[in-house]
């Protein structure tokens, strides 16, 4: 007898065990029309006008307090130590805030950071802000990308790609109001988000940060974020600044390797790539962030035809451009399209670049205050750049605040926070197929767990999860399931065998901020075979671990072999399958599916929440054949 194998992109088991509940059935009906809820939320209320301190503010700066203004380092070139272990240095913050008058720090060092060290460190940067000539306070930036995920705690929702999945713009427009308020409660005015590149390219390593392929979705969506981060007032203490990025073609590369050449047509940019930022734009959105590399040969650090013709020109954007990391350093080292770091420096801040995101040193501030005074950059540039960083900092209210009370910590990880999550990742459930109805499974079936996703948090979450890279699992909450828990939780740990199988690890003795979790390895496929003798199901958990940005790229979407191995080997028993696919991009599975089926890995699937009630069938967000056969698939995103 022939078994149907079934693939369950999403870890929400508990659906395979119980009937919608009254919640998850109201939860569909609680959105509105998709444009409807856009043509409302694009509307902004009118901004306070903060010109004539800006102007007074302006005229009273010298050169090098300005490209101060423009010049933003990562934290660490401020503390000595490592992960928690983290201390300012007196005298690094005071040649970075005093001497060099730097405008903006960005990032963590290596870890997320408890709420009450981030207090610490906000509050001993705007105190040596305070002891300068001008006090211009210091803009803190952050990647807070699905939750305020750099602050230990916080309430963390799906990935993009997954509230994508919910076709739930009011949802993620509050799942935004969230973020900001615990990005916030941190003292960190600024988060570098929302992603608003297209997933068109399968292979590239940050598919899984945008809101799929479609421009329309992606376009409703990101309003919806950025109006949640920023809402109808920006100076309060529970809305931050958004950073649109990466603009604009970066999540198209030819290779599909991150950071590399895209060869996109006007036209092409135009109808789908440009969409999503001209609606955030018009939303209201404060910052914008570059694309790190090139298109049709002119990178985009340099690109003034985007930067300033479209951006400012064409869209109207009036807030500030920022680079991104390094990005006018590898012009020279990357793009060879200039022959030192001071001429990449003029042509960056010629095109429209207002904040360089040095971030490791001087470099910047060095050259751009000589290619002034030598005539190479006009003082009415600076100016411009600067005008509009101030502009974002008084609207942001930092002169008035720039530092974090303890009373933020009241609306930081409340228990309604996480039901917002809850319901996100229950939204984002994709049911493809299930065949011959095998779900909803019984209570009393014997299951087998199995595989290297069935029991890391790693691969449920992915990247920037408390670390950039999401590789460490010490961080994460030791009071949230695995799948494999998820299912003793609701058969009953006596009814569950699990057995690795497969896992995938980082190497030994790397750094977990820096270092994916990509190395597969056989673990015990043979007891895996011997426990499916004794189960009435196999539950295989198959995919990726964690990765994020260029450390992520691959060259070839096919699944690891030694997850291929254990497939095969347990198709072999004959057992009933539920394939789950916990991964960020579109894996192959072809040569474990069965004979009749091309290419079944349009079903990328998981970083969610192991939710128990929540039965809820929509389509995938990417493009990628399923063939019309005995298959079950999810997506979703994790959420903690």
């Amino acid at each position: 007898m022939r078994h149907p194998i079934l693939a369950l992109g999403a870890i929400s088991l508990s659906l395979c065990f119980a009937l919608q509940s009254p919640m998850a059935i109201q939860a569909q009906t609680d959105f509105n029309d998709s444009d409807e809820f856009f043509q409302r939320t694009i509307r902004t209320a009118p901004e306070r006008d903060h010109t004539q301190k800006i102007e007074d503010l302006l005229k009273r700066m010298t050169l090098e307090e300005k490209v101060g203004q423009m010049t933003q380092l990562t934290i660490g070139m401020i503390v000595n130590g490592r992960d928690q272990d983290i201390k300012i240095d007196p005298a690094k913050l005071e040649k970075a805030i005093v001497k060099y008058g730097v405008g903006s720090i960005l990032n963590v060092s290596d870890q997320a950071l408890t709420l009450d060290r981030w207090h610490e460190i906000i509050g001993d940067i705007q105190g040596a802000a305070k002891k300068t000539r001008l006090g211009i306070p210091v803009i803190y930036g952050i990647d807070s990308i699905h939750g305020a995920n750099y602050i230990q705690g916080a309430t963390l929702f799906p990935q993009e790609i997954g509230m994508a999945a919910t076709w739930n713009p009011e949802l993620m427009k509050r799942a935004a109001e969230i973020t900001a308020i615990e990005t916030r409660a941190a003292g960190i005015p600024w988060s570098f988000s929302p992603v608003l590149d297209l997933g068109r390219n399968p292979l590239w390593p940050r598919f899984w940060e945008t809101f799929g392929e479609d421009p329309y979705l992606a376009k409703v969506m990101g309003v919806a974020f950025v109006r949640g981060l920023e809402g109808a007032d920006v100076s309060s203490n529970d809305q931050v600044a958004a950073s649109l990025k990466h603009y604009m073609g970066y999540s198209f590369p030819l290779t599909g390797r991150d950071r590399t050449p895209a060869w996109i047509p006007e036209n092409y940019l135009r109808e789908y790539f440009l969409p999503t930022f001209d609606a955030a734009v018009k939303a209201g959105a404060r910052t914008v962030m570059i694309n790190s590399g090139e298109i049709n040969g002119v990178p985009g650090h340099v690109n003034k035809h985007i930067l300033t013709d479209i951006l400012r020109g064409e869209l109207g954007f009036k807030g500030f451009v920022v680079s991104d990391w390094e990005d006018i350093k590898k012009l020279v080292t990357t793009w060879r399209i200039a022959a030192t770091e001071k001429e990449a420096t003029r042509q960056a801040i010629m095109a429209g670049i207002d904040m360089s995101m040095v971030p490791l040193d001087y470099s910047f501030a060095d050259h751009l205050i000589a290619l002034v005074k030598e005539g190479a950059v006009p003082q009415s540039r600076i100016d411009e750049a600067v005008r509009r960083i101030l502009r974002i900092k008084f609207e942001l209210g930092l002169f008035e605040k720039p530092v974090p009370t303890a009373a933020l910590k009241a609306k930081f990880a409340l228990p309604e926070s996480r039901q917002v999550s809850l319901q996100a990742a229950r939204e984002s459930l994709t049911l493809l197929k299930n065949a011959n109805n095998i779900l909803p499974l019984a209570k009393t079936t014997k299951v087998l767990v199995t595989g290297p996703t069935s029991d890391s948090m790693i691969s449920l979450n992915n990247g920037w999860s408390y670390v950039w890279q999401g590789s460490e699992e010490s961080l994460y909450p030791k009071d949230r399931p695995t799948i494999r828990k998820a299912i003793e939780e609701k058969v009953g740990a006596s009814n569950v065998t699990f057995v690795q199988g497969t896992k995938i690890t980082r190497p030994a003795g790397s750094t977990s901020n820096n270092t994916p979790t990509d190395k597969e390895e056989e673990v015990d496929i043979a007891a895996a075979v011997s426990a499916a003798q004794n189960v009435d199901v196999i539950v295989l958990a198959l995919g990726e671990g964690s990765y994020c940005e260029t450390p992520g790229n691959v060259t070839d979407l096919t699944i690891g072999e030694p997850q291929i191995k254990l497939a095969e080997a347990l198709k072999a028993t004959g057992k009933p399958i539920v394939m789950v696919l916990v991964e960020g991009r579109p894996r192959i599975i072809n040569r474990i599916a069965d004979s009749q089926v091309g290419n079944v890995a349009g079903c990328f699937a998981v970083r969610t929440f192991a939710e128990r009630k929540y039965n809820h069938v929509d389509i995938l967000r990417c493009t990628h054949g399923c063939s019309d056969v005995d298959r079950v698939f999810f997506i979703c995103r994790r959420v903690v």
